[in-house]
């Protein structure tokens, strides 16, 4: 009996491990077949997975959006985001074109529904083209394949040109009030328009504004000439344009940065081009900076003399005593010697009048003495002064030499001339000019009868011809000669 109980315990333990070892075979292999299936599943989860972030490709996607969420991207991963773009706007052009074949082919009923739904898709089409443009845009900064973008760049192009040579005349027409009255078309050119031409109104006012604050800024300098300051408001002025149309052009979206490379490049060839108005400009500012004149001054500058009018930064301008205006160079000026008549408060008159030898000297010297200190314009301090300058050929020469204010210079000098010229003849004082006294002499008094009947024959005779009546003064050596108011034949 207890051989039978240990026989059956022995097999009772045979067969629990014949089911231990089946169930572990049986679930290794499970868990075999389990990996086995997980793998090809998650390759190709892996290789379905787009490299970069989802929505991207999504047609409805904002444009600003879309652009700031390019900004992280590589090349690689924009290059793959640029194919599916081209793949969306192939399909936005080939859903036009579909459109576009249905019109031509409905009843005129049913066309204007369907001219509608094209003008649907042709904007659709448009802001598509846009957001691809972008993201061809990013994929060249970041360095993308060139030929790559050019192709991207071409299919968009060669889609619009020819989609618009392929258009009737009611499709143009439907196309071209849509851009019309679209955000983006001609309302969005006028709103650009009307920014941009209030936006340089108001420019110019600021401009001039600053300028007018800039004058009454710089008068207040003692130091500053009126040229100088002339300069200085100006350079305020076109600065502060410069600087207000740099903000506006990039507040309506325009990159500014080229400007100033092509500024750079274009300085040096200006340079070249005008080295003599760059030398009127340095030129310029050498007087601006040196004064040498200001505006008002009566100058002799380049062999001309005149009152200065104005002087910018390449020329002056000058207008002569006979209202002449003439512009010369400021390198020609500034490289001339410069006289400024009226720099001073005060100016000396020179005068010069000629006496007989018969006359007496103090007598005249009380008489110009008299008629130059009477005269309200000449000062008495400093005195005048009044000498013998000049034993003459034929007169003694008296310089008289007031002084006066610059302002009053020329009234002086004509009031004094006609004014001593009186008060002399009043005085007897006689004022010699030069004479030539003309003495002949002859040895035989038949001879010279005979010398002068040829003489006066022929004067006679071009009378005649000219049918004018002739007096003759009989000279004390027996030659009649034709007076003074005759002409001499």
């Amino acid at each position: 009996m207890m051989g039978w109980v240990c026989a059956r315990g022995a097999l009772f333990r045979a067969l629990v491990g014949v089911f231990f070892l089946t169930g572990t075979l049986a679930t290794a292999t499970g868990w075999a077949q389990s990996s086995t299936s997980e793998e090809p599943a998650a390759a190709m989860a892996e290789e379905q997975k787009t490299p970069y972030p989802d929505g991207l490709d999504d047609a409805a996607i904002e444009l600003d959006s879309l652009r700031l969420r390019l900004v992280p991207l590589t090349a690689d991963q924009l290059a793959v985001l640029a194919a599916a773009w081209q793949d969306l706007a192939r399909a936005a052009a080939q859903a036009g074109v579909d459109k576009s074949l249905e019109i031509r082919a409905a009843d005129p009923a049913e066309a204007e529904q369907l001219r509608e739904e094209r003008l649907a898709l042709i904007e659709d089409r448009e802001q598509l083209f846009e957001k691809f443009s972008a993201v061809i845009a990013s994929l060249e900064l970041k360095g993308g394949d060139p030929a790559e973008v050019a192709a991207m760049r071409h299919y968009l192009k060669a889609v619009e040109i020819e989609g618009r040579s392929q258009l009737t005349l009611q499709e143009f027409t439907d196309s071209f009030l849509q851009w019309l009255a679209s955000p983006e078309g001609g309302v969005g050119i006028g709103i650009r328009l009307a920014v941009i031409v209030a936006s340089f109104f108001g420019l110019f006012i600021v401009a001039r504004i600053v300028r007018a604050w800039a004058r009454r800024t710089f008068s207040r300098v003692p130091s500053l000439s009126k040229l100088l300051t002339g300069f200085l408001v100006m350079a305020v002025y076109w600065l502060t344009i410069a600087v207000g149309l740099m903000i506006v052009l990039a507040a309506l979206g325009v990159n500014v940065t080229p400007l100033f490379a092509l500024v750079g490049g274009a300085s040096f060839i200006v340079a070249f081009a005008l080295q003599e108005t760059l030398g009127n400009l340095a030129a310029g500012l050498m007087i601006m900076i040196n004064r040498p004149f200001d505006e008002g001054d009566y100058v002799q500058v380049a062999g001309l003399a005149g009152t200065i009018r104005h002087v910018s930064i390449v020329s002056t301008t000058v207008t002569t005593p006979d209202n002449q205006v003439i512009i010369i160079p400021n390198s020609k000026v500034w490289g001339d010697v410069i006289t400024n008549v009226t720099a001073s408060d005060t100016r000396r008159v020179d005068f010069i009048f000629g006496i007989s030898y018969g006359d007496s000297i103090e007598q005249a010297y009380q008489v110009l003495e008299k008629v130059v200190t009477n005269h309200p314009l000449v000062l008495a301090d400093p005195p005048p002064a009044i000498r013998v300058g000049e034993l003459g050929d034929s007169s003694v020469n008296l310089i008289v030499r007031p002084w006066v204010k610059t302002s009053d210079y020329w009234t002086v000098f004509w009031d004094l001339q006609r004014a001593v010229k009186e008060a002399f003849d009043a005085n007897g004082i006689s004022i010699p000019f030069p004479q030539t006294d003309m003495h002949l002499h002859l040895a035989d008094s038949n001879k010279a009868a005979a010398q002068a009947a040829p003489l006066s024959a022929s004067i006679e005779k071009k009378n005649a011809q000219r049918q004018e009546p002739s007096s003759y003064a009989s000279g004390d050596d027996g030659i009649e000669e034709p007076d003074e108011g005759n002409e001499r034949g």
